[in-house]
């Protein structure tokens, strides 16, 4: 009797156990926490976490499952990288869904190596190149933030608008610089902007001295520097200074943080400009800023809110898919994402569920946008313009 009561309870707790360990749900997070933008990643994945928190606040996922999120460091810039930091969440802590990756580079590799052949959907808030679009995904792959197609033809007519038309170029040698710095060009030049010079260059040198003399010997005083804050960006800009041959500095969405004026100098980057994507004027742009405040979080840090958006429309796919599996996540974030159906501003998770649970449509309109992804995964955008003003990139307006 003893034996048998025993034996119960050992099934008893073994069944216990296996419930508490199937009682999660699990989102992976890719970000670039080392290499050239590891000063942004951070309040990146704050986006995310901040999603989180209030779905499990508001009763869980899949019937009062906890969601989750792991985090792996793809290093932005190194493929294997990327791919190792995949496998591991794909393989190991068996993920349903990613959100990133966050450099072009590291999503292109992470997807065509490890996701799309296990059938795992991505969601990235900070893949900006053109290439995204381009992979051959089975519709896995999706991103919150609009292409650089969008954003660089938008930067070249913005500096034609303030009568700045000769510029040199110089741009990280990889998928995000030559996607920018293409899609700029072609605008630039064809709306009669002229570049005097334009150069790739690699990634995290200590001396880009010599890059810089070639780019200065056109005499265009204006230096375009489509890079990173954390490594050739900020080298650039400070050995541009150095050199005395430059007096106006531009960039884009990887260059907007202030830690790279606070690195360059306040005084040095004063009247910069630059693009990133941004928020429109809507009902959910506040909802997360509200959200964000609480928090402790800065509701304009560069795409978090793309961040947020991209964990809380997985999660929405997974309550709609009815469950933990990977098989139909995509055709589940298409559903929650568009119209038709009742509009879901960021926060209102509780409200989403019963909706779902009611067999109604819903339609996600995010922090960053309305998030309506296109046949490849692309989103329609809003860009800013930024200014370096008091120490620290100012939003001057945005254009859609």
């Amino acid at each position: 009797m003893i034996k048998k009561t025993l034996l119960c309870s050992a099934i008893i707790a073994a069944t216990a156990m296996t419930s508490i360990a199937q009682a999660e749900v699990k989102l992976g997070f890719l970000g670039g926490f080392t290499g050239p933008i590891e000063s942004l990643t951070p309040p990146i994945f704050q986006g995310a976490q901040l999603a989180l928190s209030q779905i499990n606040a508001q009763g869980g996922i899949l019937g009062g499952q906890t969601l989750s999120i792991s985090s792996a460091d793809t290093t932005c810039t190194d493929a294997s990288a990327a791919i190792n930091a995949a496998d591991r969440m794909i393989n190991t802590e068996k993920v349903t869904a990613i959100v990133g990756a966050l450099c072009s580079g590291a999503t292109i590799a992470a997807a065509n190596n490890v996701a799309v052949p296990a059938g795992v959907t991505m969601v990235s808030p900070a893949s900006t190149s053109p290439a995204v679009a381009e992979i051959d995904d089975n519709d896995l792959v999706f991103r919150t933030t609009p292409s650089d197609a969008y954003q660089g033809e938008v930067l070249a007519r913005l500096l034609l608008s303030k009568g700045i038309d000769e510029v040199v170029v110089t741009y990280v040698n990889n998928d995000y610089g030559q996607g920018l710095s293409s899609a700029f060009a072609t605008t630039y030049e064809a709306e009669g902007g002229f570049i005097a010079a334009n150069a790739a260059h690699e990634d995290s040198k200590a001396d880009y001295r010599s890059e810089l003399g070639s780019l200065a010997s056109s005499g265009v005083g204006t230096l375009l520097v489509f890079a990173y804050a954390d490594t050739s960006g900020q080298t650039i800009l400070r050995q541009a200074y150095e050199s005395g041959n430059f007096t106006q500095y531009i960039g884009a969405d990887g260059m907007v943080g202030d830690a790279l004026v606070g690195a360059v100098g306040a005084d040095v980057l004063e009247g910069m400009i630059a693009t990133r994507p941004g928020k429109p004027d809507i009902p959910g742009t506040e909802h997360y800023s509200e959200a964000a405040r609480a928090d402790g979080m800065d509701p304009n840090a560069v795409f978090a809110s793309q961040s947020y958006d991209a964990a809380f429309l997985l999660a929405l796919a997974i309550e709609k898919n009815g469950s933990a599996e990977r098989e139909g996540v995509s055709a589940a974030l298409r559903a929650v994402s568009m119209p038709p159906g009742e509009v879901i501003l960021p926060g209102e998770w509780e409200k989403a569920v019963a909706l779902l649970a009611e067999g109604k449509e819903i339609n996600y309109e995010g922090a960053a946008g309305t998030q309506d992804f296109d046949e490849r995964g692309n989103v329609p955008g809003v860009i800013e313009e930024m200014v370096v003003t008091e120490g620290a990139f100012q939003t001057v307006k945005l254009i859609q």
